[in-house]
């Protein structure tokens, strides 16, 4: 090493010890998040102490579920018919208020830079969802999945294009900005075209934002890397998972059988066959914003999600 690079190497090194260290250093690269859903019972039952252990984890970034106290009626209503058999009733901000929950995130470093809501909220109730992005501070609003009777048809992914664009830019007019979150069904062809391919060419790049779910577009039968290089720029977040082997829906991949089917072979990152180091990179290349780890409601979530944070966070 000539002088000039041992100064420079000595400077940096100065940079990273005064802002907190190598682990600072290296957080300063790629803050991961977690999807709140991946432990929701531990939430419900004690939020604060969930977070708290979040962050020892190594999280920096959470993004919460819905609905919320804002939420459109149907939404809430359906929640309210469906969490009994989930195990579980809490969801948004577990009981706090949206400032609360903000200052509960800070006081541990953490932010809340995107959400998760449902079709109804962001179809009628985009200012309430503009309003919760101020006071919480995220700037994606999420759809985690279409209505199943808006994407029987091919006819109905080109509605639902429309629908997009439109709820786009309301989403922009109300300060925050619109991401569809892929389940697996879209990914193979129906009537000559892939729905979800025809959703990314047919939605303003300005207005409309895909989350990418590793696991589900896998089982899909689609390679996450392929479309991270192909589509630029439109995936702005990802879920991050890992699978045992190579696992295929048993259809289309477009009703929860077929999901629920899968999830035992979910495992945490590092522990599955993906090549996580590749599709994170391809994904940095390609504008990914932000990673969430999600294990959807695992056992032992103490465990699962600190095995995830520390294979990712040594990639």
């Amino acid at each position: 090493m000539d002088r000039r690079q041992f100064l420079l190497a000595s400077a940096s090194a100065t940079a990273a010890f005064a802002l907190g260290g190598p682990a600072l250093a290296a957080e300063s690269r790629q803050r991961f998040g977690i999807q709140l859903f991946s432990l929701p019972k531990l939430l419900e039952t004690d939020v604060r102490k969930a977070i708290a252990l979040l962050a020892q984890m190594g999280y920096r970034e959470v993004e919460p579920y819905g609905p919320y106290a804002f939420s459109a009626p149907e939404a809430l209503a359906r929640w309210k018919m469906v969490s009994p058999s989930l195990g579980f009733t809490g969801s948004g901000y577990f009981g706090l208020s949206g400032p609360e929950f903000k200052a509960l995130l800070a006081s541990h470093g953490m932010t809340a830079p995107s959400m998760h809501t449902d079709f109804a909220t962001l179809d009628k109730h985009m200012k309430q969802l503009g309003e919760a992005g101020r006071e919480l501070g995220f700037t994606y609003v999420g759809l985690p999945s279409i209505p199943d009777d808006r994407r029987k048809t091919l006819d109905g992914y080109k509605r639902m294009a429309d629908t997009f664009n439109r709820i786009g830019k309301e989403a922009r007019a109300a300060g925050v900005r619109f991401a569809y979150h892929n389940h697996g069904y879209g990914l193979q062809p129906m009537e000559g075209v892939i729905p979800v391919e025809y959703l990314l060419a047919n939605t303003d790049p300005e207005l409309v934002f895909f989350e990418m779910d590793l696991y589900w577009t896998l089982a899909g039968g689609a390679d996450p890397i392929e479309y991270l290089r192909k589509y630029p720029g439109r995936y702005r977040l990802m879920h991050v998972k890992d699978m045992q082997g190579r696992r295929r829906f048993s259809g289309d991949g477009g009703n929860s059988t077929q999901w629920i089917e899968l999830f035992p072979y979910m495992v945490s990152a590092g522990d599955g066959s993906l090549d996580l180091k590749a599709v994170i990179e391809q994904g940095r290349k390609s504008g990914v914003e932000h990673f969430f780890v999600e294990q959807d409601n695992v056992a032992n979530p103490e465990v699962a999600l600190k095995r995830s944070i520390d294979h990712l966070s040594r990639l």
